[in-house]
């Protein structure tokens, strides 16, 4: 009984020959039919046929080929690097010891930051009474930049003996100077270096209302595209594998669910409990229903992980966050945070802003954009 051809595939006509080929190079016999004889090239729905007998051979060349997959590029994996910007206080140590545990743990490379504000500017710019460096007439750069590299060959040399004694792991770090404005200095290096995690020192809950808008952590956080680990001077830790409880806010928002998955890239291989909490104004009971209904996604979507969600109380978000934190032992809350305009930064400072000067508990601040 004669074999009967049976339609492998229908395809363009320079598809339709790139198959043929193929299969033909394995033996199979191919017919191709429907084609545009006076313009072969632009034939649509070409049908590609072959002997019955022989269509499970050509279905396991197909599979092996994978002929019709666009190429894509090979890529590779990003590498992991932690970046630490110091200004040589008690607190930038802090933020040096944290970040550089945290690097350990993922494998990640270290690059200790500062950046060294010049005060001699052209005459056309006024020097105001804000500057917080004051040199005198006789300085020079080069005695700044003595002093600078003193002050960070004394930071260098208390890591290496917390590394050496043990009480810091051993990783490889480098140091990288630039002059300028701190903030913006940060945020170019970052997106030259473009680094896993940021992770920064703060005064916390002592800082002064007006630091709100002048406060570097608060300028790379609102201008950054980096998570960015705000580290309060009076954090009792010194790695983050002593933290129990981490709080996630949510306003129940779209931009919520992308950050959530960079926040558990970056917890990945801690067992932390994750508490879900609000940051929206809505009444209370479509709080529950919404934060029930966000937290039922997550553990679908990482069911390994051990998610409970804390409905805030109604009045002054700030004090119910401050009292939720109380309440269940918190040691981290992350935060998503989008880009804005200066002029919206400035007159409405987002919430991850406000609470770097209104808490002691350290601040993960995850841009939402993907």
């Amino acid at each position: 009984m004669e074999d009967k051809l049976v339609t492998l595939a229908i395809h363009t006509y320079e598809k339709a020959v790139i198959l043929r080929s193929i299969l033909e190079t394995d033996g199979i016999e191919v017919y191709i039919q429907n084609v545009n004889q006076i313009q072969p090239v632009v034939s649509a729905g070409v049908r590609v046929r072959i002997k019955e007998s022989d269509l499970p051979h050509a279905l396991r060349v197909i599979e092996d080929n994978a002929w019709q997959a666009d190429p894509k590029p090979e890529r590779k994996e990003r590498p992991k690097r932690v970046l630490i910007p110091i200004d040589f206080s008690d607190y930038s140590l802090k933020a040096c010891e944290i970040g550089v545990s945290y690097a350990h743990k993922i494998g990640a490379e270290v690059m200790l930051f500062h950046a060294y504000f010049n005060p001699y500017f052209p005459s056309a710019i006024p020097l105001g009474e804000t500057l917080a460096y004051r040199m005198n007439e006789n300085d020079s750069i080069e005695q700044l930049l003595g002093r600078v590299h003193e002050d960070l060959d004394a930071l260098c040399g208390r890591i290496d003996q917390q590394i050496a004694s043990g009480a810091l792991p051993k990783v490889d770090y480098q140091v990288t100077l630039r002059e300028g404005l701190p903030e913006e200095e940060i945020v170019t290096f970052s997106k030259e270096y473009r680094p896993t995690l940021i992770v920064m020192g703060t005064r916390g809950k002592n800082q002064k209302e007006m630091d709100l808008i002048g406060s570097v952590t608060g300028e790379v956080i609102e201008a950054g595209k980096v998570p960015i680990l705000a580290i309060p001077e009076n954090v009792p830790f010194q790695d983050l594998a002593s933290v129990k409880h981490i709080a996630f806010a949510t306003s129940f928002n779209q931009r919520d669910l992308v950050a959530f998955d960079k926040f558990m890239a970056l917890i990945k291989g801690y067992p932390f409990h994750i508490h879900l909490f609000n940051i929206s104004t809505s009444r209370n009971e479509w709080n529950e229903i919404r934060l029930s209904g966000v937290r039922e996604y997550f553990r679908k979507q990482y069911p390994e992980a051990n998610i409970t969600y804390t409905v805030l109380a109604d009045g002054d978000l700030l004090l119910a966050i401050e009292k939720f934190v109380r309440d269940e032992q918190i040691d981290v809350i992350a935060l998503s945070t989008y880009r804005r305009s200066l002029l919206a930064r400035m007159f409405n400072p987002s919430i991850a802003r406000k609470m770097l000067f209104h808490t002691d508990v350290p601040i993960l601040v995850i841009d939402s954009h993907k």
